[in-house]
């Protein structure tokens, strides 16, 4: 039924339990997975301490090794359990957006993605990315909780 499922994670103890789940849920129907992982925009003026004490150059280059270190953990587990992966890091301040094209651009016809499980007034200051996922996909989210 599904052959190439999106993980993306955000490198939480919930994504990488969402990701862990889409790995056995792959393995499951015979399907390949993609891990993705979302890297922040550096931005000159920025309420982000981070990126005001970094140049620009520090600052990819730490976002870069976070990346590869949430991407390794994916391609660990999806060796582990023998299923066939791929993964990939975008630069994006809306990782929805990046979530939706590279699942696009990779044919994937499933993502599984944590929820965080943000309510009421917090959830809706803060914005959820699954929820913004799960509104604007065409194709379909399995929320992992």
């Amino acid at each position: 039924m599904f052959k190439q499922i999106l993980l993306p994670t955000d490198g939480s103890d919930l994504s990488e339990r969402a990701v862990l789940a889409g790995i056995s849920f792959a393995k499951e129907v015979g399907a390949q997975v993609v891990g993705l992982t979302v890297r922040p925009e550096f931005h000159t003026i920025t309420y982000k301490t981070d990126m005001l004490e970094d140049t620009e150059h520090q600052f990819n280059a730490s976002t870069e090794q976070q990346a590869e270190i949430h991407l390794t953990f994916i391609s660990n587990a999806a060796r582990t359990a023998g299923v066939p992966c791929s993964v990939t890091q975008v630069v994006s301040d809306d990782p929805y957006e990046a979530i939706l094209q590279t699942a696009r651009d990779q044919k994937c016809d499933l993502i599984i993605m944590a929820s965080h499980g943000r309510r009421g007034v917090k959830g809706m200051l803060l914005g959820s990315e699954t929820q913004k996922v799960l509104v604007h996909s065409a194709i379909p989210v399995l929320v992992y909780r």
